[in-house]
């Protein structure tokens, strides 16, 4: 499977899309390791990466974040290990940081060789990393569904239905500590759907009590206000500058300006 994901690298131009794919491309296999390990009983998958995958955001994404919704049976080791086993088996080269003992657990893997194989790196030692986080305390109110999707593989997932997707967004954009353009360019892609979602509200100030929110309870009416507020804080080349590479059309950045977004919000600046 590694030669697949190299040719899947090869099939674009050099550049930072040639590794998104091939960044991608691990990602889904990793997805279906885990369907294979039967981790989707207990496991529910989210975050930008659950979008893209099942609901075809337009923008490629890093991490694989999980929650833990069923702790039967569960053993985190016990699965970085079958993680571990069949990427060995596949070819891959890597090394792994793995985290058990705090609430969110953590496996990163590093593969040694793929950016110099797909000619992304002339230095053997450059590597690419894909982090799996799983929350084993996550937020009531959720709600759920499983897909069968076919991406690189057929995959079964268990995940967060687009309305919970949309509430961990929200919280995302109003608790994180630094900027990520990504989470704005997420909710305007939610907001300008053709039949745009709610957010999960009762998830949503779940997750914010957990993170010690102390600004107001949110509603349907007015979480756009707090959002407008946390974005008139932020330096704008910021968000343009993380939102750049991981766009699908790079030219929608263009588009990615504090007016057009305030203005799909609802407010004029």
């Amino acid at each position: 499977m590694k030669l697949h994901a190299i040719e899947i690298a090869n099939s674009s131009p050099l550049g930072i899309k040639r590794q998104n794919l091939l960044r991608e491309y691990l990602q889904a296999e990793i997805l279906y390791i885990l369907q294979r390990s039967g981790a989707f009983l207990n496991l529910v998958f989210l975050g930008g990466t659950a979008l893209r995958f099942l609901f075809q955001l337009p923008r490629y994404s890093i991490d694989l974040d999980f929650s833990l919704e069923n702790d039967q049976n569960y053993n985190f080791l016990k699965l970085t290990k079958k993680i571990e086993n069949s990427l060995n088996k596949a070819g891959y080269r890597f090394t792994t940081s793995v985290k058990e003992e705090k609430i969110v657990q953590y496996m990163i893997i590093r593969f040694e060789d793929v950016l110099q194989e797909s000619g992304l790196s002339t230095q053997s030692n450059q590597k690419l990393s894909i982090k799996l986080e799983i929350d084993t305390n996550p937020p009531a109110g959720a709600t759920m569904d499983s897909s069968i999707i076919r991406k690189y593989f057929f995959l079964h997932l268990w995940h967060h239905q687009i309305y919970t997707l949309f509430s961990g967004k929200i919280h995302a954009l109003l608790t994180r500590k630094w900027t990520k353009g990504r989470d704005i360019y997420d909710i305007v892609w939610y907001l300008t759907l053709t039949n745009p979602p709610e957010p999960n509200i009762i998830h949503l100030n779940n997750a914010l009590k957990q993170t010690k929110w102390d600004k107001g309870l949110l509603t349907i009416d007015n979480w756009k206000k707090y959002v407008v507020k946390r974005l008139s804080q932020l330096k704008w080349e910021n968000v343009i500058d993380d939102a750049r590479d991981f766009l699908e059309n790079p030219e929608d950045v263009d588009l990615l300006t504090r007016e057009n977004v305030m203005r799909i919000l609802g407010r004029k600046n």
